[in-house]
């Protein structure tokens, strides 16, 4: 996944755990594409200091993802929920033992 793309969406699952000036600049940054300059000038610091609130925020978000997977855990769900919706087509297609195996299968891993 592009680096920015994943910040993004852990932004938006952990940007709340952030101190204020972290949220501020990575939303800055990454959602409405300010050049670290722009967003110095809006939060009152420097170049520098919004390229290390970044990089820090970045690293907490990462840190929090690896601990607690609830975008790994998001990503999972939706995707066995799209399988669900997948095999209950298929039913109704016709009766398939197979299909309604696996569509119990994954219903069941969802809330594993």
């Amino acid at each position: 996944m592009e680096k920015n793309i994943e910040i993004s969406l852990l932004f938006d699952f952990y940007g709340q755990l952030l101190k204020q000036q972290q949220q501020q600049a990575i939303s800055l940054y990454y959602n409405d594409d300010l050049s670290l300059s722009e967003i110095a000038s809006d939060l009152g610091i420097t170049r520098q200091g919004v390229r290390d609130c970044i990089k820090r925020g970045e690293t907490q978000l990462l840190t929090y993802e690896e601990k607690l997977g609830l975008m790994k855990r998001f990503h999972e769900t939706e995707s066995g929920l799209y399988e669900i919706e997948n095999l209950a087509e298929k039913l109704l297609d016709g009766y398939d033992e197979e299909t309604v195996e696996k569509l119990i299968e994954t219903a069941k891993s969802l809330h594993e």
